[in-house]
């Protein structure tokens, strides 16, 4: 119960404020630039749902022996691991499904922008195509990133557990804790 509120919360603050965001980008950008800006949004889902699947792919085993060696990351790869739920769930539930909804918010204003600036009284048709190329682009796209999120699971782990480290080193905040009870290793 801890677990859902406290995503929920967290998930209500990133949805707000990559909104605000976006909606202030594409209000004030040229139609070009809001289909710029639709696309990487488009993108930042599908990274983080390929991460979020490789994360539940990885095992810690790959990890061990580069922290041994203090490789810088891999310490934070088995935290990223152990916490393997919990960082699944924030990058393909929480920030894929949050970039899902604000695509199809991002849509929405860049049809109402060619609208305005044609001077199409019905826009219908123009709306339902962008929908569909918003919805091909990102299921294809999470389709191959899960594709490549399993093969690939150790080597994404370990740039994404980088980045973390990286995070963790410059704001002095721990991200992730180490858990007592490591994953189970596979075969």
């Amino acid at each position: 119960m801890k677990w859902a509120v406290s995503i929920g919360v967290v998930s209500f603050f990133i949805a707000v404020f990559m909104s605000v965001i976006s909606e202030t980008i594409l209000r004030h950008a040229s139609i070009a630039i809001a289909f710029c800006v639709l696309v990487v949004i488009i993108l930042i889902g599908v990274l983080f749902d390929a991460v979020g699947i490789a994360v539940a792919a990885s095992t810690e085993k790959a990890f061990h022996s580069m922290a041994a060696n203090r490789v810088k990351g891999a310490g934070t790869a088995v935290k990223v691991v152990r916490n393997a739920s919990a960082v699944s769930s924030i990058c393909n539930d929480v920030i894929g499904d949050i970039c899902g909804i604000i695509s199809g918010a991002a849509s929405a204003i860049i049809i109402a922008q060619i609208a305005v600036t044609y001077d199409i009284k019905d826009a219908t048709i123009m709306s339902i195509s962008l929908s569909g190329i918003v919805a091909a682009l990102t299921i294809g796209g999470k389709a191959l990133g899960k594709e490549f999120g399993i093969k690939k699971s150790d080597l994404i782990v370990f740039e994404f557990a980088k980045l973390l480290y990286l995070i963790e080193s410059v704001s002095g905040i721990e991200l992730l804790k180490i858990k007592k009870n490591a994953r189970k290793k596979k075969g």
